[in-house]
């Protein structure tokens, strides 16, 4: 489903029961809302699910950038408006989660409960981010997918053959991605730096830790963790950065147990 939001257009999906309790899935830079299947499949009954697509993600167009989070998590407001939901409890994975933390500091009466995974509050290595501008410019955004995976999922992960059709999976997320849409997010993400605001968010708050994550590394979420009141944190061994996927288990029952407390 589609509707207009915030001088754009959200792709968005709505599963489980109409009378529960709303969680929103946030997805991560270069994924869609597809990120969150293992999620949907083990929680719909518990709670109703709202996906939707970042805009320049999935099936969300990309407008023309650069893009801030600000802009990102407007886009999450227009879209509860739009679909008349008041308060929702939300969780994002990186990009998503920095998109969570925008909406902490500046929308809380629409949240309440937030979960903040695999994500980081400021990144130092603005190189880094230049270098995968100036790439997927060049060449385009398949010539990023291989080293996304290999930062995305654990070696062991990507050695096993029973994991070939999930890394299929996550490669296409990228390759679907505009080069547009990718561009404008980095940038996005390059320019945050939400430290000195944390002490803002008053919502409970739970931070996800993906223990060998190298692209958002564990001490950027205890940075987080720490400069939210009261937050809690919680690591999901023998995982990298999407760990909602490769430990879909654990993560599930981590994210509802906050949730349902």
């Amino acid at each position: 489903m589609q509707t207009s939001v915030n001088g754009t257009t959200i792709n968005y999906r709505l599963d489980g029961p109409s009378d529960a309790p709303v969680l929103v899935f946030s997805n991560s830079l270069a994924t869609s809302l597809a990120m969150w299947n293992d999620q949907v499949e083990r929680l719909q009954g518990r709670f109703r699910i709202l996906r939707y697509d970042n805009r320049g993600h999935g099936n969300s167009p990309a407008t023309p950038g650069p893009y801030t989070l600000e802009l990102l998590a407007r886009d999450v407001v227009g879209l509860l408006d739009a679909l008349e939901l008041e308060k929702v409890s939300f969780c994002g994975l990186s990009m998503g989660g920095m998109v969570g933390q925008w909406l902490g500091m500046n929308a809380p009466d629409r949240i309440d409960r937030l979960v903040l995974s695999n994500t980081a509050a400021y990144f130092p290595n603005k190189a880094m981010w230049r270098e995968r501008i100036e790439m997927a410019e060049r060449d385009g955004i398949a010539a990023i997918a291989e080293a996304s995976i290999r930062r995305w999922l654990t070696p062991g992960f990507l050695e096993r053959a029973s994991s070939s059709e999930t890394v299929d999976r996550v490669r296409k997320f990228v390759v679907e991605t505009t080069v547009d849409g990718y561009l404008a997010c980095c940038v996005a993400i390059r320019d945050m730096d939400f430290r000195d605001d944390l002490a803002k968010i008053e919502t409970p708050t739970l931070v996800i830790i993906g223990e060998k994550d190298p692209a958002t590394l564990p001490e950027y979420g205890e940075v987080v963790a720490r400069g939210i009141s009261g937050a809690k944190s919680a690591v999901i061994s023998d995982a990298a950065h999407l760990s909602n996927i490769e430990q879909a288990d654990s993560f599930t029952r981590t994210l509802a147990d906050f949730i349902a407390a």
